[in-house]
């Protein structure tokens, strides 16, 4: 089984070879993708920097994303999981954004999802969203697919991209 620090790694490696940059927004994996993708020695040649976008307030305050933007947005949803990627993408001027939201346990969010469900996307010059859902209450166990499997996203659009230099 592939870990959290293997696929940082990897990502690390293709990012630096393409000289490529990223963005992170994490909501319910708690800062671990960040932590992973900074754990690679010469992380500096691509990660820009991160949010931990847990609430509404980190939201205006991190992202600038308010009552105007989030209008007919649900927080925990694919929609606005690839908002998140975007706007991190944006502010951040990377060549990829990352996100992911939902509910790492032991309940469900205030949305009515239940612990365990997550949306992770991607936004760069392939955009990519999917749905998490393990069905367990482990916060701990969730945080750590959520943020293997939002790792794994980028490492799969990073690997259907053809190698370019930059910025997209």
């Amino acid at each position: 089984m592939t870990t959290i620090a293997e696929i940082a790694a990897e990502v690390g490696q293709l990012l630096t070879a393409r000289r490529q940059t990223i963005a992170v927004a994490e909501s319910s994996a708690g800062g671990l993708v960040s932590a992973a993708l900074l754990a690679v020695p010469g992380a500096s040649a691509y990660f820009l920097g991160g949010a931990v976008v847990y609430t509404a307030a980190a939201r205006r305050a991190l992202l600038a994303i308010g009552e105007a933007e989030m209008a007919g947005l649900r927080p925990s949803t694919e929609p606005y999981a690839a908002m998140l990627a975007r706007t991190v993408r944006d502010r951040f001027g990377s060549s990829w954004g990352i996100a992911e939201t939902g509910a790492a346990g032991p309940t469900g969010n205030r949305y009515g999802d239940p612990a365990g469900h997550s949306c992770i996307a991607l936004c760069g010059p392939r955009d990519l969203t999917a749905i998490i859902a393990t069905g367990s209450t482990d916060r701990a166990a969730n945080m750590d697919v959520f943020a293997l499997a939002l790792l794994r996203l980028l490492a799969d659009g990073l690997a259907s991209e053809p190698a370019h230099d930059g910025q997209p």
